[in-house]
């Protein structure tokens, strides 16, 4: 009987489904769901940093997705041999003892920190801090694997931070949950949380975990920072798993809820960039760049080429994150299509605020217009800004609108601009905006080879990468080597698929299902000679203002703190 596999996908605004045909990698079905609660910005603090989730936008999308694909292709639900989760990350959540999501337990239904924390809630910058200082003065740097530096985006910090800022929720949670780990655990018939199998994506990237010191950090380490994570390592885990070990089988009230069989295989969850770059074909020395609200960078190295190196200033290299038997290497930018929606909200200031107050135009047509100029903005700046010649007095701008996140992760740091006159129209801005995106990704390809870590080839992969020719151009262009664009509109659900098939039995590795079940390419960028040394010296400005930024940052700090 032919098999199927489907694979989840959770993003930052709303998950998706594929259904995928084991032989081809072909998509029989796909699905979108976006958040509702998220969309009505309900727990959500932008001035603060913080960013939460209600788990239940991600119960409702699971159900709605699947069922969606399901009656859409019409096949026998027990050809359908295995599910795989990818989710962002890092984004933790707090759970009772029988793995509850906090927030669906009367009396904290709207309580924020009962929420998933999202992966760029940086509420935490303080913790974070912390850990590096205590991981800097100990015999064991347990920081060492993740790039030497602990963010405010991973685990242990918002853990701490929430502990400490509510104790009710600190309590009455029991532990916590990566949420790849949570929406598997929700499916599987396997319900004992001290044995459940969790994600070594997520644990290796963003909870210190590593097999040299068996596993989380030693309790005395987490001590340290504060007596509740040390309690609390006791109810986490010790053992992780690669995403292509099955966590369990669909257990009897999803089964029912879904259409599907208990015979389902449930895979060990996993990150949605990591999945992203099995869905793209990865292989040694390339550079699989996942390109949406921020950017996840991912590569695989033997053994061999990394050895006992690390690697400074990056998100981790894990033992199987990303292909089992290799070691995965990830970096990314906190900011990227999310740097373009902020100055796209920017600019529909006067459009959300005077224009759909007026009296002068009916509701409709408001209404009308509103969408109009909300769909129409970006397209309009691209076309200008694509025409503005690198002669011209383009601005320089950074892209650290939600801090750096490598190299070097820095929560703290604040985007800049200069070089503004009195001839600097909105295009212009927008084109110092998509420089300072590639520019910054042009740090990250910098830092991988100054470390030793070869790259051959670039691949680009999500809507980013897929929708704006401009922007994969300039990218070509600053980082002046060849970028291709994988075709699949969903490559980590995609990667989600392939993972499913290997733990169900149906293809031996992951390397060769992703082989055969990986995306195709459809587009290739080159590089254009004169551009690549003209951006050269736009590079070097970006470097001057990167410094400068810093550095008054951190005076200021300085400053703040002595006060």
């Amino acid at each position: 009987m032919k098999k199927y596999v489907i694979g989840l996908d959770y993003g930052s605004d709303s998950v998706r489904a594929v259904l995928i045909d084991t032989d081809n990698g072909a998509e029989l079905a796909s699905s979108v769901h976006n958040y509702k609660r998220w969309s009505e910005g309900k727990y959500c603090n932008s001035s603060e940093n913080r960013f939460r989730q209600h788990p239940l936008d991600h119960i409702e999308g699971l159900e709605f997705t699947i069922k969606n694909v399901l009656q859409t292709s019409q096949i026998n639900p027990e050809q359908v041999a295995s599910i795989c989760i990818d989710t962002t990350g890092s984004s933790p959540i707090p759970v009772t003892q029988d793995g509850t999501p906090l927030a669906l337990v009367p009396g904290f239904e709207e309580n924020p920190n009962a929420m998933m924390v999202l992966w760029k809630d940086h509420t935490s910058i303080k913790e974070a801090e912390e850990i590096n200082e205590l991981a800097q003065r100990s015999l064991e740097d347990y920081t060492k694997y993740v790039g030497g530096i602990y963010s405010s985006e991973w685990f242990w910090a918002k853990i701490l931070h929430i502990a400490r800022e509510d104790k009710q929720v600190k309590d009455a949670a029991y532990s916590w949950m990566e949420h790849c780990d949570l929406m598997t655990f929700l499916l599987a018939d396997h319900k004992d949380l001290a044995t459940f199998k969790r994600s070594r994506c997520a644990a290796g990237h963003k909870a210190m975990w590593h097999e040299s010191w068996g596993g989380l950090p030693p309790e005395e380490f987490l001590n340290e920072l504060d007596p509740y994570l040390g309690e609390l390592r006791g109810r986490l885990f010790n053992e992780t798993y690669t995403s292509d070990q099955v966590a369990g089988h669909l257990n009897e009230e999803w089964a029912a809820k879904l259409g599907l069989t208990t015979n389902t295989v449930i895979a060990v969850g996993t990150f949605d960039a990591h999945a992203g770059a099995v869905g793209a074909k990865v292989d040694e020395n390339i550079l699989v760049r996942i390109m949406g609200t921020s950017t996840c960078d991912i590569m695989i190295s033997s053994y061999e080429q990394v050895g006992d190196r690390t690697v400074k200033g990056i998100c981790g290299q894990v033992d199987g994150s990303v292909i089992p038997d290799c070691v995965g290497l990830e970096a990314g930018q906190s900011a990227f299509g999310d740097l373009l929606a902020w100055y796209k909200d920017i600019l529909l200031w006067p459009v959300n605020t005077i224009l759909m107050n007026s009296e002068l135009l009916s509701s409709s047509q408001k209404e009308a217009l509103r969408e109009e100029v909300s769909d129409k903005l970006i397209r309009s700046l691209t076309q200008e800004a694509e025409n503005i010649p690198l002669s011209d007095a383009v601005p320089i701008a950074l892209d650290w609108i939600n801090g750096r996140r490598t190299p070097d992760a820095d929560q703290t740091l604040k985007a800049s601009i200069s070089n503004l006159s009195l001839g600097t129209k909105a295009p212009h801005i927008f084109k110092a905006l998509v420089n300072a995106i590639c520019f910054g990704s042009k740090k990250i390809v910098d830092r991988f080879e100054d470390e030793g870590v070869k790259i051959e080839k670039v691949i680009g992969i999500g809507g980013v990468a897929r929708k704006s020719p401009f922007i994969m151009q300039t990218l070509a262009n600053v980082l002046n080597r060849p970028i291709i664009v994988a075709e699949s509109d969903q490559a980590p659900a995609l990667g989600a698929a392939i993972y499913a098939a290997v733990a169900a039995g149906v293809h031996p590795t992951v390397i060769e299902a992703s082989n055969k079940m990986g995306s195709e390419f459809e587009a290739e960028y080159f590089p254009q000679v004169d551009q690549v040394i003209k951006y050269e010296a736009f590079m070097e400005q970006y470097q001057k203002l990167a410094d400068f930024t810093e550095s008054n940052i951190k005076a200021k700090k300085n400053y703040e703190l002595k006060v």
